[in-house]
């Protein structure tokens, strides 16, 4: 097996070894792809054997820079107009970002005179620092920290590409001459600074060695170094150091260690900054930065909902959510995602995906029977376990299944957390039930209109609503004013208790339309009005009941469930009603009108 080397276009041999799979009986061997991985060269490893990292806990949020206005803004086929880039920056300051990257000012008016605009109209506030961004053309820093006047608190990021292949395809220059490029740019920046910049602005500095993930980390100290010894970092005069994935092409744990490398050998490091800029190429963005931070980085960047060119840069909602679900403070507020997300949307003109983590339509959705039992027992065992601790539900420990974390601590409901259709079973049906009308069903019941709602999905298809799931409840248990069906309505009812202990009972009902008296004796209420239903020639027995209120208070509702055998059909029928005792006949009246549906 060969591979292609990138200076001379041979093919040598790959510097490991192929392992062959067991084989066992049943098992199915996988056929060659026919495509040319040949072309492609395995990422190296780093010599890091005394590695620290993997037993890291992360226990506080890093520093953050959203660079949606500039990276992101990049990126979009319609770039944004300059009435949304003040949308997405007011949104960035509102969620807590101290750290925003607003452009590239060199590039062009949009962009120059949008951070003209944000600092004309003291729209900063005292604690954000804004950074732009510049290429190491004297020209083009001049009129970036020209940019600045009067800005409070201001960072120039510079950068230059380091990696091998851009040395020798893009420059044609050695090693020495790219490390000249960004010393010789770093004293420009500084003095640029120092010529136009007054005392009113907080000056800091950030540079990168773009490609890092592929620039010789002997290379990459080296140019960072060579930085470093012109900006002179110290107390008080720190430097960013940003080492970004810039085309993602290593495993997130060669990435942790080129930072953790890095983060040892750095002089001078109690004064830098150490940043991690993952891009998302091979779909590992995310865990390349949580790993950077484990090995040792300050600081992250990158854009909401992971905007960017190609797949995208780190999304920052994906990782602080991602904190927030450890019990680590973001020191974001992500409290209201979905305006997070419309404003995103808007701003960029791009969707969200439904599937995205923690803001997706559908994130906090399961259709899945399995899943949908499972999360309404979980919400049922929190509800007990916060109550037995005599604390509010919302301030108890999160702990239900297939949620990592409250749909409510991020401004969602709980009506989209189930929805039903033909994969879902009695546990999806019962929670939609129970969290929009809170009728909790005993457990024999789910299994009934369960079945209901299946024989629905299967006839007709796709997605049943909870107004789907309601209206035929209610066709099925609870006859309406629109839709009145059965052969019994109850009026009025009373009782007593006799001598003998045993309750009477007097029952104005619609019998078939026509009024009547029904009247019975028993011991309770429920046996009274069995024994009534026998004489008009209804044979029914309860063979299961439960109640439950459905609200507090004086004017509280109570819901009444009764499985009975009525003429030899077991049914389910369901009563509500302010009186118990109302309710409990209603239930049974709604069990022997359902028999004579079937």
């Amino acid at each position: 097996m060969t591979e292609q080397s990138s200076v001379t276009g041979a093919f040598r041999a790959r510097p490991f070894i192929d392992r062959p799979t067991p084989i066992t009986a049943g098992t199915v061997r996988q056929k060659p792809s026919g495509m040319p991985f040949e072309r492609y060269l395995p990422f190296g490893a780093v010599d890091l054997p005394d590695r620290t990292w993997p037993n890291t806990v992360i226990g506080k949020a890093p520093r953050w820079l959203s660079t949606d206005l500039r990276d992101g803004n990049q990126a979009l086929i319609d770039p944004m107009s300059p009435a949304r880039k003040r949308k997405m920056f007011d949104l960035l300051v509102s969620m807590g970002y101290k750290e925003i990257e607003v452009g590239f000012p060199s590039s062009g008016a949009t962009d120059f005179d949008f951070v003209r605009s944000l600092i004309e109209q003291d729209a900063i506030p005292e604690d954000v620092t804004i950074s732009v961004l510049t290429q190491a053309r004297e020209d083009l820093i001049e009129r970036t920290v020209e940019s600045l006047l009067g800005a409070p608190r201001a960072t120039v990021h510079l950068y230059n590409a380091t990696s091998p292949l851009f040395r020798r395809v893009v420059f044609k220059g050695s090693r020495e001459d790219i490390k000249q490029i960004a010393v010789d740019g770093t004293r420009l920046v500084m003095e640029y600074a120092e010529k136009l910049l007054g005392e009113e602005t907080v000056f800091g500095y950030q540079y990168s060695p773009e490609i890092f993930i592929d620039t010789e980390l002997d290379f990459a100290l080296e140019v960072c170094e060579g930085v470093m010894d012109v900006w002179q970092p110290a107390e008080g005069r720190e430097i960013i150091l940003n080492l970004p994935t810039t085309v993602e092409r290593s495993t997130p744990n060669v990435y942790a260690d080129k930072i953790e490398w890095m983060s040892r050998n750095l002089s001078r490091r109690q004064f830098v900054a150490l940043s991690t800029h993952p891009h998302n190429d091979r779909g590992t963005g995310v865990a390349s930065a949580e790993l950077a931070v484990m090995a040792g980085a300050d600081r992250v960047e990158g854009c909401l909902f992971g905007q960017g060119e190609r797949t995208g840069n780190l999304d920052l909602v994906n990782v602080g959510m991602n904190l927030f679900s450890q019990g680590v403070d973001p020191m974001i507020d992500f409290s209201n995602i979905d305006e997070i997300r419309r404003t995103y949307e808007y701003c960029n003109q791009m969707n969200v995906p439904e599937r995205h983590p923690y803001a997706g339509d559908l994130v906090y959705t399961s259709f899945s029977g399995s899943h949908q039992d499972a999360i309404k027992k979980g919400f049922d065992a929190l509800e007990a376990d916060a109550k037995a601790a005599g604390v509010p539900v919302g301030e108890y420990t999160w702990g239900v299944p297939y949620l990592p974390i409250d749909p409510k601590d991020v401004g969602r409901s709980y009506e989209a957390v189930i929805r039903v259709n033909s994969q879902s079973g009695k546990g999806g049906i019962a929670y939609v039930l129970k969290n929009d009308h809170k009728l909790d069903l005993p457990r024999r019941m789910q299994i009934e209109f369960s079945k209901i709602i299946q024989a629905k999905t299967d006839a007709e298809g796709g997605e049943v609503t909870p107004a789907d799931i309601w209206a035929v409840f209610q066709d099925e248990y609870l006859p309406t004013p629109e839709n009145p069906w059965g052969r019994i309505a109850l009026r009025e009812q009373q009782s007593l208790t006799t001598e003998d202990g045993r309750d009477a009972l007097s029952v104005q009902a619609l019998l078939d339309g026509a009024e009547v008296e029904l009247t019975g004796s028993g011991n309770g209420p429920v046996s009274a009005f069995t024994n009534a239903l026998a004489g008009i020639g209804v044979d029914v027995r309860v063979l299961d009941y439960a109640e439950h209120a459905l609200s507090e208070g004086g004017d509280a509702q109570a819901a009444a469930y009764v499985e009975c055998a009525v003429d030899g059909q077991v049914l389910w029928g369901v009563g509500i009603d302010a009186n118990t005792v109302r309710a409990s006949l209603k239930a049974i009246i709604s069990a022997v009108n359902r028999s004579g549906r079937r």
